[in-house]
């Protein structure tokens, strides 16, 4: 099943972005990472395997983020 994403971004009334995709893609990395490591030190009472899921998706998502700015810079839509 493939479901498309829209993210939302926060512009200011002249149209200036005001997230960086790239502080975007960040987080989403970051916060997965932390998931893995909270379930590897056993910190929490997390599934392994629902936080493992739930990581790769936002990593998909970050890969996503990046792919489609790349392709913006460089003038491909995609």
């Amino acid at each position: 099943m493939t479901r498309e994403v829209t993210l939302p971004l926060i512009v200011d009334d002249r149209g200036t972005l005001q997230v960086a995709a790239a502080d975007v893609s960040k987080l989403l990395r970051t916060v997965g990472g932390r998931w893995l490591r909270l379930v590897e030190t056993g910190e929490e009472s997390l599934d392994e395997d629902t936080v493992a899921a739930l990581t790769i998706e936002l990593a998909k998502l970050a890969d996503r983020i990046d792919v489609a700015c790349i392709a913006h810079s460089s003038g491909q839509s995609s």
